[in-house]
């Protein structure tokens, strides 16, 4: 037996050696530069011995046979600078032990134990035959794209030459996970096996085929249903696909379209040409910065939030048991319901029985919905009542009744009255998206124990909860408000109190200016289809609607009344603000605002917008716009970063994506600004204040910052999980 730091190679009686991956020190098995050096080794090692028939290569791991690339390594070579032509040589090096092994001359049966996603799937399209086993856990797949990559080991030349370029296309572009039924229907396996059997039948099958290659190594092989532009298929996988990327993406993704190139021109030409040219497509794509910003944020910094990275050390977990919940309307009772599906007991509160009964059967008919919910269990958690009494016992509370000081100071009094004597780690936590923390904390007996926990609607879908520290918050609340969040399985960032926060400043800034081009003349429906070429998917006069316009004039007339200084007053939508108003258009609660609601469920821009804000005679570019939109948010950022509102750029670039919708291949506001470069954005944001107003001028502090070539992100920020590929979908 050989034995590696990441592999065992035994070899039976019958001559077939036994191939186990085991990556050391590691709970999944991932590629490595050590595994794929002890890889590129065995490959060696079964070509050479003369007493070795063929082999079985399988996982000495119990959760998966191998999730795929560690990304650790391809974020650390863009931080490095390297080049498209680095990136691709890097690749090339690491998919040659793939074609060594299945040119290796004798039989090699893969025993897939458990997922394999990535260039763990890679690994199996390059044996000769795949065994997987019958475990819905046990999913196979490319998810490469979601990360900004391709494939880089194979998987766009082998997957389209074993199953046909129609089947795979969709498989390389989505990047799904495939469970076994399905993997064995559409080829990607060729045999589903219980796991006592799953060793046995991938010995057999060597056993049975000393002679084996792969298709595209015999001879006069074609790719099933063809290839190039005379293919059948070829309008439907190239042309209407060019076309739906190109929607889809609006070009902010060059994944897809690499992915969709490699796969056109590598399968008309030999494997080994294919995979070369895999290698050039996979190169610009590792060395451009979109890749980085999806690897860092979604996977990197969101797997460490969910971890709870900024939970306080020594404070002993104590997950919530009993929770109260004050409003049952929309958003407490969304909170009500992912809270009892996570199996907290909930008492849900409102004003009226009737109000608190109408809020739990909304959740009973949203339980229905959900499949494998045991509904009636979830249900049976949710005590639905009007009497504060019933709050006696809970150990966290969330109140969620409407945006104003008077009313939530309110609420509090009474609760307090009916809570009596609470534990010592009791937390009271406010759903608010404006109000400061400190000055609810005024009302409350014990300010230490208060804390804002802002969740996004609908609750039950929108990933993030921002947690809002009051100056006297402690850090025990913190702690168990991060453990809540963690039982909810949401994403939680945290921020300092502030007027808006951080997630309410970066929204306002985004729809305000939405109305400032409007107030200026810019065609409404220019200004929504920058957006969504932007990246964003919803445009900024379309989300207005959605929030009604009445807040927005509530929370100028709140700022107004706090003294807040002009950054809050939001001037360059004021007039807008006033004028929809009133016109009584607030947008969809009163059946229109600057989009007209129509009775069969779609929408439509309101035609009288000409009326009130007259078009200007010259448009600007889409790009100009486009530019304003994301600079605009990326400079509030900034300014939130400098105030300390956010005290991790990794907080700010979550909470801009999963709060608000900010493009994703941005990485973020923050990231967004570094693909920019801090210069250069300093650059565009002192032009676009001299043509639309001090808004954009940037401050002294950030002026420094890109003076210093300083990044918002640390350099140990580009460490990568390894195990992302695991977790993409």
């Amino acid at each position: 037996m050989t034995q590696t730091p990441n592999l065992r190679f035994e070899v039976d009686a019958d001559g077939i050696a036994l191939i186990t991956l085991d990556v050391a020190d590691r709970p999944m098995n991932v590629f490595t530069p050590g595994f794929s050096a002890d890889l590129r080794a065995a490959v060696a090692e079964l070509t050479r011995r003369e007493d070795v028939r063929g082999a079985v290569i399988t996982s000495g791991k119990r959760n998966g046979f191998l999730a795929g690339a560690d990304l650790k390594d391809f974020v650390g070579f863009h931080a490095r600078g390297a080049t498209a032509i680095e990136a691709a040589e890097l690749i090339a090096e690491s998919a040659q032990p793939l074609r060594a092994l299945e040119r290796c001359g004798k039989p090699v049966a893969v025993a897939i134990n458990g997922l394999a996603l990535g260039g763990g799937f890679e690994l199996c399209l390059a044996c000769h035959h795949r065994v997987l086993v019958d475990d819905p856990r046990a999913v196979v797949g490319l998810p490469e794209v979601t990360v900004g990559l391709l494939p880089g080991g194979g998987g766009t030349q082998r997957l389209p030459r074993l199953i046909g370029i129609e089947r795979a296309l969709p498989l390389l572009l989505t990047g799904r996970h495939v469970a076994p039924a399905e993997a064995l229907a559409l080829g990607l396996v060729d045999a589903v096996v219980p796991a006592d059997e799953l060793l046995a039948t991938a010995r057999r099958w060597v056993l049975a085929h000393p002679g084996a290659q792969q298709p595209w190594d015999v001879k006069g092989f074609r790719v099933p249903g063809g290839t190039g532009a005379l293919a059948p298929h070829a309008n439907g996988s190239f042309g209407a696909t060019v076309a739906r990327i190109r929607r889809e993406t609006q070009d902010n993704y060059p994944a897809p379209m690499a992915i969709l190139s490699a796969v056109y021109e590598g399968t008309q030409l030999p494997i080994e040409l294919g995979l070369r040219i895999e290698a050039q497509y996979f190169g610009p794509l590792l060395a451009g910065p979109v890749a980085r910003n999806l690897m860092r944020t979604l996977f990197v910094n969101r797997g460490a939030a969910q971890k709870l990275a900024r939970r306080p050390a020594g404070v002993p977990r104590q997950p919530v048991q009993r929770l109260g919940v004050l409003g049952a309307g929309m958003m407490g009772a969304g909170i009500a319901q992912v809270a009892a599906a996570a199996g907290i007991e909930v008492v849900l509160v409102d004003a009226t029985q009737a109000a608190a009964e109408a809020a739990k059967a909304r959740i009973a008919t949203a339980y229905a919905k959900e499949k494998g919910a045991d509904a009636a269990q979830r249900l049976a958690r949710i005590t639905a009542t009007a009497d504060l009494g019933l709050l006696r016992g809970s150990d966290f509370v969330v109140e969620a009744v409407f945006e104003d000081r008077r009313v939530k100071a309110d609420v509090m009094a009474r609760a307090a009255l009916a809570l009596g004597d609470v534990p010592a780690h009791f937390v009271w936590a406010s759903n608010t998206s404006t109000l400061p923390i400190d000055s609810l904390a005024a009302h409350w007996q014990q300010p230490a124990q208060l804390i804002g926990v802002h969740f996004f609607s609908p609750v039950p879908r929108m990933p993030l909860v921002e947690v809002i520290l009051g100056p006297q918050t402690a850090p025990a609340a913190l702690a168990r408000a991060l453990d809540f969040v963690q039982q909810l399985r949401k994403t939680p960032i945290v921020v300092h109190d502030s007027p808006g926060f951080f997630t309410s400043r970066i929204f306002c800034a985004y729809i305000d200016e939405g109305m400032a081009m409007l107030a200026e003349g810019v065609a409404p429906a220019l200004i929504e289809n920058a957006a969504r070429q932007a990246g964003f998917a919803t445009g900024p006069l379309a989300v207005t609607d959605e929030v009604s316009l009445d807040l927005q004039q509530q929370v100028i007339d709140q700022a107004t009344a706090d003294g807040l200084d002009a950054r809050f007053l939001r001037g360059h939508a004021q007039a807008v603000v006033a004028r929809m108003n009133a016109l009584g258009r607030l947008g969809r609660k009163s059946g229109g605002g600057f989009h007209d609601f129509l009775a069969e469920g779609g929408k439509q821009l309101w035609p009288g917008l000409a009326d009130e804000f007259p078009l200007a005679a010259d448009q600007p570019a889409v790009e100009a716009l486009k530019q304003r939109l994301l600079g605009i948010q990326a400079l509030a950022s900034a300014q939130c970063m400098e105030e300390c509102v956010v005290t991790e750029a990794a907080d700010a670039d979550l909470g801009s994506i999963l709060g608000l919708g900010y493009p994703s291949w941005t990485g973020g506001t923050l990231s967004y600004i570094e693909t920019v470069g801090l210069r250069e954005f300093v650059a565009q944001c002192d032009a676009l204040a001299e043509r639309h107003g001090e808004r954009f001028r940037p401050s002294a502090w950030l002026r420094a910052r890109a003076e210093a070539g300083q990044p918002f992100h640390p350099p140990a920020a580009q460490a990568v999980d390894p195990h992302a590929l695991e977790n993409a979908s």
